[in-house]
């Protein structure tokens, strides 16, 4: 007999209740911050159609989606024949970001409000190779604005995004800006061809992982010259130097300044919200997706590989699926960053996991009365887990114990027929009877 293995598949994981009382403890920040913006809800199919995904992410980006099988009839001759062919594909695949599903439905639904602020916070799947903090399924939490080019809409996702952070305990993270226009512009200043833009767009978006001379290197082998890669490198050097926003903005005679002009003003607006403190011009931030089109972000902390989330203006993305033109602009945060950064920084307050009561029962006491006195307890508002067998008292106390139990409820026939508990602290030991309708003002 084959041995089935009882692990998850590689890039997935369970969650156990520790788990999820930190997850849900994180979501529910999240979603109160996010809704103080003025923010609603919406959650979307995790199929997607083909169409409504490719082309949208970059080609390294639609090399990552999941596509799905057709049904059936097609799986049953994959599995007879041992091959697959493209037809036996579906038209259908799992959806890999938040945001190109937001853009259709805003094209999809005319009745939202002229600017639509959503969130969303739903799990998104990657083909990608697993790693520390990355997962081929994984939390998202989008936070948008749609139906203005006002820059007060990226001050506004800057700040709520800020508020979330700022909420759950970080007080060292950085909001990271930079705009497609101005970057392009570096890019075009190096002597790159505007054909090529998209490919030193893909290497400079690993400057932080590789490094530059790992940006240099595949630069060159994605056909770039060394010397166009030398001078990319520093026109962005250049970029870092103050004034050089200031500067760009007012020589006209040079592409991206009013992407420089736009950053201005996106952080004169910040200066006054929550994100204005940690908002930091980064001339080589990137992003590796192709549906920017104005300022970019990402948010660093210190001791982390990467991200904690990112976003960007993407004024082109929805009149992908509509003839109107539609602005939006958006920041994702990555749950599971968040979470791993916390665990290690011991930044969780004390959590609540599991009953507060574990009610037992001597043998003279019925189920049935274990029952009911478990129900009058739960009315009142208690986590309460019921031993469900007649074993020996000793055996329930050590049971309470392993659950994490903070009081075991005893019921012995004296305790039920006087409408009673001894309430048993299993921190300290000391017991105690009362009448069943007083435990939570005992408590």
């Amino acid at each position: 007999m084959t041995q089935i293995s009882t692990k998850p598949p590689s890039g997935m994981r369970d969650f156990l209740a520790s788990d999820l009382a930190r997850r849900r403890h994180v979501i529910g920040v999240i979603q109160s911050v996010y809704e103080s913006f003025g923010f609603v809800p919406l959650e979307t199919p995790t199929i997607e159609n083909l169409s409504t995904l490719l082309g949208k992410y970059g080609p390294e980006g639609d090399q990552l989606l999941y596509r799905l099988m057709h049904r059936r009839e097609k799986l049953a001759r994959v599995l007879e024949q041992g091959a697959l062919k493209e037809s036996d594909l579906s038209d259908e695949g799992l959806r890999y970001d938040l945001t190109v599903p937001l853009a259709r439905v805003v094209a999809n639904y005319r009745d939202l409000p002229a600017f639509y602020r959503r969130y969303q916070i739903q799990p998104v799947w990657r083909a990608d190779r697993p790693a520390k903090g990355r997962f081929r399924e994984f939390y998202q939490c989008d936070v948008d604005v749609t139906g203005t080019t006002a820059m007060v809409a990226d001050a506004e996702v800057c700040a709520a995004v800020a508020g979330v952070l700022q909420k759950l305990g970080f007080a060292d993270f950085t909001i990271h800006v930079n705009h497609r226009e101005l970057l392009r512009a570096l890019v075009s200043d190096a002597g790159i061809a505007p054909s090529a833009e998209g490919t030193a767009l893909v290497a400079i978006d690993k400057l932080d992982k590789i490094g530059a001379e790992g940006v240099l290197k595949e630069l060159q082998e994605r056909g770039i010259s060394a010397a166009c890669g030398e001078a990319l490198m520093g026109s962005l050097a250049a970029a870092k130097e103050v004034g050089f926003l200031e500067a760009r903005a007012k020589d006209e005679t040079k592409s991206g300044a009013s992407g420089a002009r736009a950053l201005l003003e996106l952080f004169a607006l910040a200066r006054e919200t929550t994100a204005g403190a940690v908002l930091r011009f980064s001339p080589e931030l990137a992003r590796g997706l192709s549906y920017y089109t104005g300022p970019i972000f990402e948010i660093t902390v210190p001791g982390l590989a990467g991200s904690l989330g990112g976003g960007g203006r993407y004024d082109g993305l929805i009149g992908m699926f509509t003839r109107a033109q539609i602005p939006a602009v958006g920041f994702s945060l990555g749950l599971e960053r968040i979470l791993l950064v916390m665990e290690e920084r011991e930044m969780f307050p004390e959590l609540a996991v599991g009953p507060q009561i574990l009610v037992c029962r001597f043998p003279d006491v019925s189920a049935a009365e274990a029952l009911r006195a478990a129900s009058q307890l739960r009315a009142q508002g208690l986590r309460v887990e019921l031993y469900p067998e007649a074993d020996k008292l000793g055996k329930q106390l050590a049971y309470a114990t392993t659950i994490g139990a903070q009081y075991a409820a005893v019921l012995g026939r004296v305790e039920v027929d006087g409408g009673a508990i001894a309430l048993k602290n299993l921190a300290t030991g000391e017991q105690r009877t009362i009448s069943i309708e007083d435990v939570l003002k005992s408590l």
